[in-house]
């Protein structure tokens, strides 16, 4: 009795097939230069500053305005 299927590569086969493969794709890769990742990097911190300036600012007037509310019903 065979411990592998007809036609069914063994374990280490097939990863060396997968790394082989991954080397080969990592060569393709086109990677940003280092003016590009400060670009992007500073893009991002704005986002990221305006995002929380607009949430903290929303939460501040329902914050404002449960306490509002509150106090009539009081």
């Amino acid at each position: 009795m065979a411990t592998q299927q007809e036609g069914k590569p063994g374990i280490f086969t097939r990863v060396s097939r997968y790394l082989r493969d991954m080397r080969g794709e990592l060569k393709k890769v086109v990677w940003p230069s280092k003016k590009q990742v400060i670009n992007n990097t500073l893009v991002v911190l704005g986002v990221v500053l305006v995002s929380a300036t607009v949430v903290s600012g929303f939460d501040a007037v329902l914050t404002w305005l449960v306490k509002t509310l509150i106090n009539l019903g009081v």
